[in-house]
C-alpha cells in the first residue's frame, strides 16, 4: 500500500523487524531507515550527513532532504519525506539517475576532502542541477529563516 503519511521513531539501534510506515532514526549512528513507502517492503537506508541526507525535526514531525530514489529496487519508487508526509515524485530516466549519482558522488567527495561545492548550479561539474549538499543547505537555511520569524 502506497503511503502518504508516516510515523517516526527515534531509536538508538535500528530494529530488525521494521514496522510498515515508520521511519526509524538513530542520531547516535547518524542513519534513518524504513521499509519502502510504496509497500514493497524493501529496506531503505539513508545515511545522515551534510553530503547525503539531512534530517529536520521540528519538535513534532520529521523531514528528510533530499528525495529518496529507489532506482535499484523493482518498485523504482521516488519520494520526499516532508513533515511526516510522503510526497511522491515521478520516475527518472537512466540518464537522470546517472547524472544524479554523479552529483551525489561529487558532493560526497567534496565533503570528505573538506572542499566546498561550486558557487552555483551552472558551476556544477555534472549536469545543470545543484547537488544534494547545496539543495539541502538551501532548504535548511530557508526553514531556519522561517523558524526565526
Amino acid at each position: 500500500m502506497r503511503r502518504t503519511t508516516i510515523a517516526h521513531e527515534f531509536v538508538e539501534f535500528i530494529p530488525g523487524d521494521r514496522e510498515e510506515g515508520v521511519l526509524y532514526i538513530s542520531t547516535r549512528y547518524r542513519v534513518a531507515t524504513h521499509s519502502c513507502f510504496c509497500g514493497c517492503g524493501r529496506k531503505v537506508v539513508t545515511p545522515l550527513s551534510p553530503a547525503q541526507w539531512a534530517l529536520v525535526f521540528d519538535g513534532a514531525t520529521v523531514s528528510l532532504v533530499p528525495s529518496i530514489g529507489n532506482w535499484q529496487a523493482p518498485c523504482r519508487s521516488h519520494y520526499w519525506i516532508q513533515r511526516d508526509r510522503v510526497r511522491w515524485g515521478g520516475q527518472w530516466s537512466k540518464a537522470q539517475i546517472a547524472a544524479g549519482r554523479d552529483r551525489d558522488l561529487h558532493d560526497l567527495e567534496l565533503y570528505l576532502t573538506g572542499g566546498s561545492p561550486p558557487a552555483g548550479p551552472d558551476a556544477a561539474p555534472v549536469g545543470p542541477r545543484p547537488g544534494r549538499l547545496r539543495r539541502a543547505w538551501g532548504w535548511l537555511t530557508a526553514r531556519r529563516g522561517r523558524a526565526d520569524r
